[in-house]
């Protein structure tokens, strides 16, 4: 990637970035951003009872990154945590907005629920294509915090700042993925739509 040019690299993976963010941000000479921080900012501005779910991957979720964040931003948050790994599959699927996805929305998110958070961070770059489900389950109260969402707007004011990304035009998208281009042809198109025309295969 830095190769080919690119101003930023974007780990957009929660479960990347909770692991391995620090070791590439010493390696590359370029910003490296993750995902956690931008929705942890978000989080704090949102929460008025300072208590804080966190969804996301097993992994995720035990390594403790969302919880060290929030603590160190607002050391007065309550911050409640709950992987929830049948969410990927289910998108990968496509079952996004049946009657199996709100009976595991249900299950996963029964106890977040009731514990009376009123911000609620989506921790995996999957889980908002279940916002529609999340949101029937946990209520227009809570506020729903994408942290691909926050990511991509940071990195907006960020590449702002550089002239080179000023320049008006039509972009282009190039893929290039080390797990089988037609699968992630299928999904990726689920996020990001026709925009997902062709994949390249390279080898890790």
């Amino acid at each position: 990637m830095v190769e080919k040019g690119v101003k930023v690299v974007i780990v957009a993976c929660n479960t990347s970035t909770a692991i391995a963010l620090q070791q590439l941000k010493n390696k590359l000479l370029i910003p490296v951003i993750g995902v956690i921080e931008p929705g942890v900012r978000r989080a704090v501005k949102s929460t008025k009872n300072k208590k804080v779910g966190v969804i996301g991957t097993e992994v995720t979720i035990q390594s403790g990154a969302y919880t060290r964040a929030l603590k160190a931003a607002d050391s007065t948050i309550e911050v409640y945590s709950r992987s929830c790994p049948l969410f990927v599959p289910l998108v990968e699927e496509g079952w996004t907005d049946n009657d199996v996805v709100d009976m595991t929305v249900k299950a996963y998110l029964g106890s977040l629920k009731q514990s009376g958070i009123d911000t609620l961070i989506l921790g995996c770059t999957h889980y908002p294509l279940l916002k529609k489900a999340i949101r029937r389950f946990v209520g227009s109260s809570v506020r729903l915090v994408d942290s691909a969402e926050e990511t991509a707007k940071e990195v907006a004011l960020l590449l702002k700042k550089d002239a080179a990304a000023k320049k008006t035009g039509k972009g282009v998208h190039s893929f290039f993925v080390t797990d089988a281009p037609d699968r992630f042809i299928k999904v990726g198109r689920r996020f990001l739509g026709e925009k997902v025309e062709s994949a390249v295969r390279i080898e890790r």
